[in-house]
């Protein structure tokens, strides 16, 4: 039986990574790590919209390795709405490529990083300025696209508690 698959999506700095690695914890499984730090990293800006390809691709096929060893639960910080809204927003137009890809993006449920917690500097961070904006895009594309999300919000120990009480409602414990 495949995992299910759980989106943790939103804007840069409200906490996804943290969420996803603490629902793994919570769950006893695995999680992916945002390809586009390991990608970015070291890389002299500006980046391209074939670098945007790449990350892509990267984070699919991570997300698939990690699909073999996860359990009950397989969660996936970013996913294909990230890339089209940065795509978007960085070049006023999508890939074919990635368009082709968030199409195709199948997850069980997706979880929205609410924009409540404070902005944490970070060199691959752009836009701190523009946290409401994107919330709303991604409430936008989300909705638009017929993807059932949940927000989370609150700090983080009240955000992991939050995406677990949404996960169980959804789908029950694990070990279904």
């Amino acid at each position: 039986m495949r995992p299910l698959k759980i989106a943790v999506t939103g804007p840069e700095s409200t906490g996804k990574s943290a969420l996803c690695e603490a629902l793994a914890l919570h769950y006893g499984t695995v999680w992916v790590p945002e390809f586009a730090r390991t990608y970015l990293h070291g890389k002299t800006p500006p980046y391209l919209p074939a670098d945007l390809d790449r990350i892509a691709d990267g984070q699919r096929a991570a997300e698939a390795e990690a699909e073999k060893r996860a359990r009950d639960f397989l969660f996936c910080d970013t996913e294909m709405t990230v890339m089209k809204i940065w795509s978007e927003h960085a070049f006023g137009m999508c890939t074919p490529h990635i368009l082709d890809l968030y199409r195709a993006q199948r997850y069980d449920l997706y979880l929205l990083t609410d924009i409540d917690l404070p902005w944490e500097p970070d060199p691959l961070r752009e836009h701190p300025h523009l946290r409401t904006h994107f919330f709303d895009r991604y409430v936008q594309e989300l909705e638009s696209a017929g993807r059932g999300y949940r927000i989370v919000s609150g700090l983080h120990g009240m955000r992991t508690q939050q995406a677990v009480s949404a996960i169980d409602a959804a789908f029950g414990t694990p070990g279904r």
